[in-house]
C-alpha cells in the first residue's frame, strides 16, 4: 500500500491517493504535512505541484518499423515514397533488428506515460514472420510493464497469399487482424476478406482505412456496413479514414452516424497524416485528419494516436501521447480536455480496457507531470514525469535545468513628478496616455 501526496487532478481539485493491489483504494482530500505527521509510509510519493492523470494509451504504433528514418529515406515526402523506402529495409530485418527496434521505441513510450500500445508489425511479403515472432517475444518479456496487442499487418492483394498470411499470423500470435484494403485491387471485397479472417479467429479487427484523399475511396462505409450486417462482434477499427474529410458534409455525417451505429472505433493520426499527406495541394493544403467533428458528433469513439516514430512515414515524432493531444487542438480543433481524452479514455475504449480515473475501484494505471493544472501539463508536456502500471512505479525521469541570470535591472532615476505606473510625468506620451 502507498499514498500518492498532494496530487492535483485534471478538475483542478488536490488530493491524496490510496494505491493497493494494482488499484486505486480511495481518493480523499490532501491534507498539508503538518497534517500528514506519523502517517506518512515509506512508499509514498509526494505530488505537490504535479497534476496526476491516468497513463496514456498508444492506439495505432509500428514498433518493427520504428527509428528507421536513417537507414530508409522518403524521397518524395509521400504515401508511396515511406512505403517504397521501408521495402528497401525490411526484407533484411532480421528478428533481432525488429526486437531492437521495438524496445528501443518501447522505452522511450513508457518514460513519457504509455502503458499500453497497439502496434501494427508487417506480415508476408516483405518481412515473413520475422517481425511478428519478434514482437510476440517482445510482448510477453515486457508483460506488466507495457502491454501490447498485435495487428498483423497484410498487404495485397487479400484475395492471394496475403490472405493466407493473415490468417496464419493470426494462429502465431497475433492478438488482432489487420490489412490495407484501400489500396487493394478489390477494396470492398479486401475489406470482407479481412473480417472473416478476424470472425474465423475470433479476434478484432483494425484496418488502415482509406488513407488517401482521393473522395472516391471509401471503404470505410463498407466496413460498418459488413459489421452491422454480419453481427461481428469481436471489436472493429478503422485508422486514418483520411478520405471523409474528402466528402460533403451529408455524406460525412451519413457515414458518421453508420460508423457509430455499428460501433467502430476510428484512430486519427495526426502527426504522420500532416506529414504524408496533401503534397499535391499547392492551395488549401487538407490537413490530411478525418472528418474529427462529424464522427464525435455521431458518437463514435475516436481516439487519436503516435502511428510512426522516425521512420520513413513521419521521420519526427517524439513517441510522446502528449504531442498527439496538442495536434487535436492544433489541427484538430479539440478542446484541452477533449483531446486529453483522445489519447487516454477513447483508446482504452477502443482497444477493450478497463477505464482508468482517479475514483476507488480503478486500476492504478498513471503518470504524473510537474504542472499546476492538466491544461499547462498538456501544452508544456516536460518530459519530466512518473509513471505506474498496476500501482508499482515503472519509469521516472527528472529534469534540471541550470539559467544563466539575466543583467541587473538598471536604477530608477530619483526625483521629479512620478505618475502612478512609475514613469517620470515628463516622459509620458500624450497620445499613448490617451488611448489607454
Amino acid at each position: 500500500m502507498s499514498w500518492l501526496r498532494g496530487a492535483t487532478t485534471a478538475d483542478g481539485d488536490v488530493v491524496d491517493v490510496e494505491i493497493a493491489d494494482g488499484m486505486i483504494r480511495q481518493v480523499v482530500p490532501s491534507t498539508d504535512q503538518a497534517g500528514r505527521t506519523g502517517r506518512t509510509g515509506p512508499d509514498d510519493v509526494d505530488l505537490t505541484g504535479q497534476v496526476l492523470l491516468a497513463s496514456f494509451v498508444e492506439p495505432h504504433a509500428h514498433l518493427d518499423k520504428a527509428l528507421t528514418a536513417s537507414l530508409a529515406r522518403n524521397v518524395t515526402g509521400d504515401l508511396a515514397g515511406a512505403i517504397e523506402a521501408i521495402q528497401t529495409l525490411l526484407p533484411a530485418s532480421t528478428v533481432a533488428d525488429f526486437a531492437a527496434r521495438a524496445e528501443a521505441a518501447l522505452r522511450i513510450h513508457l518514460a513519457l506515460g504509455t502503458t499500453h500500445i497497439r502496434t501494427h508489425v508487417n506480415v508476408g511479403v516483405q518481412s515473413g514472420m520475422r517481425a511478428l515472432e519478434a514482437l510476440v517475444d517482445v510482448r510477453e518479456r515486457w508483460r506488466g510493464l507495457v502491454e501490447l496487442q498485435l495487428v498483423a499487418l497484410v498487404s495485397n492483394p487479400l484475395s492471394g497469399q496475403p490472405g493466407r498470411d493473415l490468417r496464419r499470423a493470426l494462429a502465431e500470435g497475433a492478438d488482432v487482424a489487420g490489412g490495407c484494403p484501400h489500396l487493394d485491387p478489390e477494396p470492398h471485397q479486401a475489406v470482407a476478406v479481412c473480417l472473416d479472417a478476424a470472425g474465423e479467429a475470433g479476434l478484432p479487427l483494425d484496418l488502415h482505412t482509406d488513407e488517401t484523399l482521393d473522395p472516391r475511396l471509401l471503404t470505410l462505409a463498407t466496413l460498418a456496413d459488413l459489421v452491422t450486417r454480419t453481427g461481428f462482434r469481436h471489436g472493429a477499427a478503422a485508422s486514418h479514414c483520411v478520405s471523409l474529410s474528402m466528402q460533403p458534409p451529408n455524406v460525412q455525417d451519413r457515414v458518421s452516424e453508420q460508423v457509430a451505429a455499428a460501433g467502430v472505433g476510428i484512430v486519427t493520426l495526426p502527426q504522420t497524416n500532416l506529414f504524408l499527406q496533401g503534397r499535391a495541394h499547392a492551395v488549401g493544403t487538407p490537413r490530411g485528419l478525418t472528418a474529427i467533428g462529424p464522427l464525435r458528433r455521431a458518437g463514435a469513439v475516436v481516439a487519436a494516436g503516435g502511428d510512426n516514430l522516425r521512420d520513413p512515414f513521419n521521420p519526427v515524432g517524439r513517441g510522446d501521447a502528449l504531442e498527439t493531444a496538442s495536434l487535436m487542438v492544433t489541427a484538430g480543433h479539440l478542446g484541452p480536455d477533449e483531446a486529453l481524452a483522445s489519447v487516454s479514455a477513447a483508446p482504452r475504449a477502443l482497444l477493450g480496457l478497463p477505464p482508468v480515473s482517479l475514483t476507488p475501484g480503478s486500476p492504478a494505471d498513471l503518470v504524473a507531470l510537474p504542472a499546476g493544472s492538466a491544461l499547462e501539463a498538456l501544452a508544456a508536456a516536460g518530459a519530466a514525469r512518473t509513471v505506474w502500471r498496476s500501482g508499482r512505479i515503472v519509469a521516472r525521469t527528472r529534469v534540471h535545468s541550470e539559467l544563466a541570470a539575466p543583467a541587473a535591472a538598471p536604477a530608477r532615476p530619483t526625483g521629479g513628478a512620478r505618475r502612478a505606473d512609475g514613469v517620470p510625468a515628463a516622459h509620458a506620451n500624450p497620445e499613448r496616455e490617451a488611448v489607454s
